[in-house]
């Protein structure tokens, strides 16, 4: 039996729903892409949409749906032919998952979390599990999950301690929902550990996903030959977040990068020679802010070359990479990579990454999301960590002034990717098991807003 703030919850949801279409509609303006099929997010869709799917995975943003790609991969490696549901909340997300689809398979947005809205997602797919990626965990969703005997299961999961704090503000909620979930693998004890104190059944400890991730390698090879061509070595602030820009440009600016460089006296080489000596490069996380902040390199007397531009290296004191899914290019080309949302308190972004490249990695203080990995990386040499983006600058230029001591960086680099692998084979076997041993007939919850038709039987495919 619901509770009564779960049946409050639904209905504050509900009433919000006309907030939620008017701020789709201006986030759409700059990302058309929330434009697209905006019915979807409240539980209707149009006749060529497919029903039923066998396994539903989760993956709220651009992130996540990278590391669902990993277990994807993997699901279909130990069951060929399994037919995958595939949902987001963001544009970037939507987009990159469907580079993911095969035939049969179905993408449509994650509903917003309304008894109505849910209940026709579950009647329309009536999916055999579904896996939620990393941290999306919904009341009602795993509610209506639980009441119909649908396992959701709650995978590569992360819980920091600001969130964790944040969920207990919010127990009433927050507690059944974590309950409610069949099984939950965390990416580190720690994750475990703050999982459990909210109510969650860890399954097991299983790693991180992205370490299975393996790197374009044509994207690779092009870093090798553009590399062959590059005049100065490069250093990449990648995955960088609002504000994190502003302040390398302002650390360059502080060191002489605009001012013209006089003639070396001696072997004395300055600060701002040594800046000029080498080629810095931008890449935005997100690709909304991609203009804004080619505007503000300009702004701060910068000249900048846009990848999308100039689709090869162009003479500018900063590149911006203003393309997606070319992080392994980018890495590739770099000396040494600056890690973005470290700088700020955010969380820092994904390190795994470069490490899976092969390239050296400064992070600044902040990067409690992938906290055991930022760890693990600095014990094995693959990285280092410095107080803020000045100190990042000048470990940088050391580096690219030595390279034997980046060869053993990104030797150790390598050696840390490698030896974490292991997460999507165990997480992707355990979902599996999960789906086979389920029910293949679901149950319309009664009494809600939305009156769904009566539930028919799904082919079972998983027996």
């Amino acid at each position: 039996m619901r509770s009564l703030l779960l049946r409050l919850y639904g209905v504050f949801t509900t009433a919000v729903q006309p907030l939620v279409r008017r701020k789709l509609r201006r986030r759409a303006v700059a990302e058309p892409g929330y434009a697209v099929a905006v019915e979807e997010r409240f539980g209707h869709y149009d006749d060529a949409t497919t029903g039923f799917a066998q396994c539903w995975v989760h993956a709220v943003s651009l992130g996540e749906t990278r590391a669902a790609a990993i277990l994807i991969a993997e699901l279909r490696r130990q069951y060929p032919g399994i037919p995958i549901l595939l949902t987001h909340g963001t544009a970037t997300g939507r987009e990159e998952g469907a580079k993911l689809l095969e035939p049969g398979d179905t993408q449509v947005w994650q509903p917003w979390d309304t008894p109505g809205a849910v209940a026709r997602f579950l009647d329309r797919f009536q999916p055999r599990i579904g896996v939620l990626m990393e941290t999306e965990v919904w009341p009602e969703m795993a509610a209506a999950c639980a009441e119909r005997r649908i396992p959701l299961v709650l995978a590569n999961a992360r819980l920091n301690e600001k969130s964790r704090a944040a969920a207990e503000r919010l127990s009433g909620l927050a507690r059944p929902a974590y309950s409610a979930l069949t099984a939950v693998w965390a990416q580190t004890e720690a994750d475990a550990h703050r999982l459990v104190s909210l109510g969650a059944k860890v399954a097991g400890i299983y790693g991180n996903l992205k370490f299975d991730a393996t790197p374009d390698a044509r994207q690779l090879a092009t870093a090798v030959s553009l590399r062959e061509r590059l005049p100065r070595p490069m250093v990449v602030l990648a995955s960088s977040r609002d504000g994190e820009e502003r302040l390398l440009l302002e650390v360059l600016k502080r060191f002489g990068a605009t001012s013209p460089v006089p003639p070396e006296q001696g072997a004395i080489r300055s600060i701002a020679k040594r800046v000029h000596d080498v080629q810095w490069m931008i890449v935005p996380r997100h690709p909304q802010r991609f203009d804004e902040v080619a505007a503000l390199i300009e702004a701060e007397g910068f000249a900048v070359a846009r990848r999308s531009a100039a689709g090869q290296p162009a003479e500018a004191e900063i590149w911006l990479g203003d393309s997606l899914g070319e992080m392994a290019l980018y890495y590739g080309l770099a000396d040494v990579a600056l890690l973005g949302g470290s700088f700020e308190p955010l969380g820092g972004q994904n390190l795994i990454e470069p490490a899976a490249c092969g390239c050296p990695v400064v992070m600044g203080p902040s990067t409690f999301n992938f906290a055991e990995a930022a760890q693990l990386s600095l014990a094995a040499g693959a990285s280092l960590r410095v107080e803020g983006m000045e100190q990042a600058v000048t470990a940088a230029l050391k580096l690219v002034e030595n390279p034997e001591r980046r060869a053993v960086m990104a030797q150790a680099a390598l050696a840390f990717s490698s030896s974490n692998r292991g997460a999507a084979e165990r997480t992707a076997a355990a979902v599996l098991a999960i789906a086979q041993a389920a029910e293949p007939v679901t149950t319309p919850v009664a009494g809600d807003d939305s009156a769904p038709p009566e539930a028919t039987r799904a082919e079972p495919t998983l027996d």
